[in-house]
């Protein structure tokens, strides 16, 4: 096997999806089929991907399992993406409303710092995950500048306060105590409104804001998004 080869471990959940089917037929990657513990694909050993069709999107924004799983990516070792696959009519039958959408697309990217790539269809997943493994290759052998080797520079807990710094109202102080209280991001992201105000410096207002910059409740569909074809 080349060593341009990419090599790409799918979750056996994926099956059907047609990415795995579109990376088998690509000539310079090797897909093995496992059961992964977090995220939908593992690229080289070194990137983990979740990828996201729009209607799963949506019901993972109203159940709270978008921001569970993007908690947990962040404070990984391993660098995270998420691939965000179909076009806005596939949420032709979905109430979610485009601000709703709109705001948990700002979470991912702003205050939880994960990449978020798109595409039209499983072919177009399946190229992305081999350009992204390239472009780290390159990147890694110094054919392109970049700042650091793409490990978090200090740990896994200087990771955890700075995502968590990026909930309104948590600054520094706030955010060691939710840490120490909770013990990891993800329990933090699916506290009650009651336990989060039990954290010295939380109080309602704060612990209110917390909920709702995490959670989006199912709401109507603005049907100006499904006449998008982008």
């Amino acid at each position: 096997m080349a060593d341009s080869t990419v090599r790409v471990v799918a979750d056996d959940r994926e099956e059907g999806s047609g990415v795995i089917e579109a990376l088998a037929a690509t000539d310079d990657a090797a897909v093995a089929v496992d059961r992964l513990s977090l995220g939908d694909y593992f690229v080289d050993d070194g990137l983990r991907v979740e990828r996201k069709t729009l209607p799963d999107l949506a019901v993972s924004i109203a159940d709270g399992r978008l921001f569970r799983q993007a908690s947990r990516l962040v404070t990984e070792s391993t660098r995270a993406v998420v691939i965000l696959e179909g076009t806005a009519r596939d949420l032709a039958n979905s109430d979610m409303r485009r601000e709703a959408l709109q705001g948990a697309l700002l979470t991912l990217t702003l205050r939880l710092d994960l990449p978020l790539l798109r595409a039209k269809g499983p072919s177009e997943t399946a190229r992305l995950l081999c350009y992204a493994a390239r472009q780290r290759r390159r990147t890694q052998t110094g054919a392109v500048p970049r700042a650091s080797d793409g490990s978090r520079p200090s740990g896994k807990r200087k990771t955890q306060l700075y995502v968590l710094q990026g909930l309104p109202g948590v600054g520094p102080t706030r955010a060691q105590h939710l840490l120490e209280q909770f013990g990891s991001v993800e329990a933090v992201m699916t506290a009650s409104v009651e336990s989060l105000e039990e954290v010295e410096g939380i109080g309602p207002k704060t612990a209110q804001s917390i909920r709702w910059a995490v959670e989006e409740a199912s709401v109507r569909y603005a049907p100006s998004l499904a006449r998008d074809p982008n």
